[in-house]
């Protein structure tokens, strides 16, 4: 009979106290369904790895989010060898940067209400994205062109841990593409302020300084953003095993459910039952932990 596959339970909090009594609970909730640790390292002050031979990964954890209850921790199941990825493909709204960019060009335009409540339906996958992002647009239509600045200038920031997440893995020899639904006005600033080695977004249509309302044909959305780690991936000699992918809307699915590590931050609730790990209490270093890397290795600015 063959051996049970070594796994690797990686338990990150937001304090030191917190990680350490998940990292307790954790082990005895293991313990409970006959399983023993065979060794547990610290990856950080709020971050331990517990390494154990396992069984089936959806049931070991639901036993891990049982017994960490309520505590405020994210947590990844995953086999021991290959953590470390060499592709990182990452959604930008609400992920990378800490707002939806068409929402707060809508508020430019008076119309944030409308444009959100369509954003927010798109995101839960209540919407098709290339329909919901064209009726968004058409919004805007008459917007001047100098608005895309002031909106960058005035909203645009980084989520916690983003540059140290994108430059560790970058330092590490990962390549690293933020691909988003959104618009290249947008993600060309942010990836290069978050270090990404490139980007591929939408295209808005400008006439006389103005936006038309309309969306350069074709959208990027769901399945481009599937395609691109499918090529990406092939282009680098990489199985899907080896790539990662993280991201908070409906349209983010498809690469979160094909990539080796498929990671929801801050997600709604379809994207957090379908991927393989969620970030809903720690900053964006979370997914660094999972991936096997200790704090002493991050590339900080």
């Amino acid at each position: 009979m063959r051996d049970a596959m070594d796994l690797t339970l990686t338990l990150v909090g937001c304090d030191a106290e917190t990680a350490r009594l998940a990292s307790d609970r954790a082990q005895a909730g293991l313990a409970a369904c006959g399983l023993s640790v065979k060794s547990v390292s610290s990856l950080g002050a709020a971050a331990w790895d517990l390494t154990f031979a396992g069984g089936n990964i959806a049931e070991l954890k639901a036993t891990v989010a049982s017994a960490v209850g309520d505590l405020p921790v994210d947590f990844a199941l995953q086999p021991q060898a290959g953590r470390r990825k060499r592709l990182l493909l990452a959604d930008m709204d609400s992920t990378i940067i800490a707002c939806e960019c068409l929402d707060e060009l809508a508020d430019f335009a008076g119309r944030k209400a409308e444009v959100a409540a369509i954003t927010e339906r798109a995101m839960r996958g209540e919407l098709a994205f290339e329909g919901a992002l064209r009726e968004r647009v058409a919004m805007l239509a008459g917007l001047p062109e100098a608005e895309l600045e002031r909106a960058y200038a005035e909203r645009v920031r980084l989520n916690p841990g983003a540059r140290t997440l994108v430059s560790t893995l970058a330092a590490s020899g990962a390549h690293c593409i933020l691909v988003s639904g959104g618009f290249d006005f947008f993600t060309q600033r942010v990836a290069v302020q978050a270090g990404f080695h490139e980007d591929r977004a939408n295209r808005f249509r400008v006439s006389d300084g103005r936006l038309t309302g309309e969306v350069a044909e074709p959208i990027l959305g769901r399945e481009a953003k599937l395609a691109t780690l499918a090529s990406e991936a092939e282009r680098l000699g990489l199985d899907l095993s080896q790539t990662a992918a993280i991201g908070d809307g409906a349209n983010d699915l498809a690469m979160i459910g094909a990539a080796g590590l498929g990671l929801a931050y801050r997600a709604k609730p379809v994207v957090s039952a379908q991927a393989d790990a969620q970030i809903d209490h720690a900053d964006l270093t979370a997914a660094l932990y999972f991936m096997g890397f200790s704090e002493a290795e991050f590339v900080r600015d």
